[in-house]
């Protein structure tokens, strides 16, 4: 029997012990939903604090409930002994891939992820990276890499790629019910990471390489980045027509066919599309092709904070006063509704902006009690009538379904709204 045609077995009686390396946001749900299907999860993180939680049975994300982890106890553990890579007969690496400040892939933590499984590879494992990242990366750094230990792709041990599709605080769409896209560099290694996966997802889509399944991760963000950049240009050309855009866009989408809706808003945040369609870009750059409209989608993008800044100025001088001295209460830091994320969130960029302008900007998100920003630390206030109303202004940037928007706009001087999430009839 072949050790693709063993691992298959094996995955099909969980006899497979899961490793999975990055415990956050992708990593834990995974963790959590592989061992709900029966298998043994090993999870590797280097932060000692996250790893102690875990093993007390305390969720450091939302998505995952601490009732959740502690009715796997029995299955799943973690640990910071990346020595331990040699244990799992699969090893699912989760790690974060951010941007330099050059706007240029940083896999750093790819590499080091890939360099920690190279010790530690033996015959008869499959690695599986998760991580958001530029077509090649499986083939270019991983490859070469585990290979270098005599080890043969396809036969000793098993390469594959398979994007994270997490959208944190979706009620309805979670790492179980997302189809999950799978590329192998080898037929046999796509073959063994389907099977693994098999169990703990309901959906799987085999692509052929992949270059292909990096891809898919790519065109499924940069689809979105330039459809809200399409709509956050549509916005400004109402604003300066003097239409409405929410009128616009209601009306648009009911069209049955050919529209998909779109809203603008204080511009990108999150961890996948401001950041996912640059590695597309910077890919391309190395093959002499320049990405138009990924370029142009993320300068209106960016320039949205600068956009929404602009509207609160103006509203303020109608009612004779500046912006510097100002009194600004921003509801909302999280890049979305709901949530603790504030990476790359618009609102810091809204409040750093405001705040050279000489406001006094004050913040309120029931969700991030506190953030540091250019080695300065904000904290969250109480939201109350008084606190309202003692505002120049309020800019709405992130609603929350916890706020009572009806007060604030009942009993704010001015309300500026970056965001159509709200009832109607607020």
């Amino acid at each position: 029997m072949s050790i693709a045609q063993d691992l298959i077995i094996k995955a099909e009686r969980r006899q497979i012990q899961f490793g999975i390396v990055g415990l956050g946001y992708v990593g834990l749900p995974l963790a959590v939903e592989l061992a709900e299907a029966g298998y043994r999860v090993l999870g590797f993180d280097i932060n000692p604090d996250v790893v102690e939680g875990l093993n007390a049975g305390r969720s450091h994300v939302k998505d995952v409930t601490d009732a959740q982890l502690r009715k796997q106890c029995e299955r799943f553990s973690a640990t910071t002994d990346m020595s331990r890579l040699s244990e799992p007969d699969a090893v699912s690496i989760c790690v974060p891939t951010p941007l330099s400040k050059f706007k240029d892939p940083d896999v750093s933590y790819i590499v080091a992820a890939t360099e920690a499984v190279r010790k530690r590879l033996r015959r008869g494992q499959a690695i599986i990276l998760e991580s958001t990242t530029y077509p090649g990366t499986t083939r270019e750094i991983m490859l070469p890499a585990l290979e270098s230990t005599g080890l043969k792709v396809g036969q000793d041990f098993f390469l594959a790629f398979s994007p994270e599709r997490v959208d944190p605080g979706n009620p309805h769409y979670g790492t179980r019910n997302t189809p999950k896209v799978v590329g192998g560099i080898t037929e046999d290694c796509r073959r063994v990471a389907v099977a693994l996966y098999q169990p703990a997802i309901d959906t799987l889509i085999p692509v052929s390489t992949t270059e292909a399944a990096e891809l898919v991760k790519l065109l499924e963000n940069t689809f979105r980045s330039v459809n809200i950049g399409l709509v956050n240009e549509m916005a400004i050309v109402c604003d300066k027509l003097g239409v409405d855009v929410w009128e616009v866009i209601d009306a648009a989408s009911t069209k049955p066919f050919g529209f998909m809706k779109f809203l603008p808003g204080p511009g990108l945040g999150g961890h996948c599309i401001p950041i996912d369609p640059h590695y597309l870009a910077w890919k391309m750059r190395g093959l002499n092709y320049k990405t138009r409209f990924i370029d142009l989608a993320g300068e209106l993008n960016t320039e949205m904070p600068e956009f929404w800044v602009r509207k609160l100025s103006e509203a303020l001088n109608g009612q004779g006063k500046a912006v510097r001295r100002a009194s600004v209460l921003v509801l909302g830091v999280a890049y979305k509704r709901d949530i603790d994320d504030i990476r790359e969130s618009p609102a810091l960029d809204i409040i750093r902006l405001l705040r050279g302008q000489g406001a006094r900007v004050t913040y309120s998100d029931p969700h991030v009690p506190r953030f540091r920003e250019d080695g300065q630390e904000f904290r969250s206030v109480e939201l109350t009538p008084e606190l309202v109303a003692a505002a120049d202004c309020v800019m709405i940037v992130t609603d929350h379904s916890s706020v009572d928007y009806r007060m604030i706009k009942r009993t704010a001087k001015l309300v500026v709204d970056t965001r159509n999430a709200l009832p109607k009839e607020v």
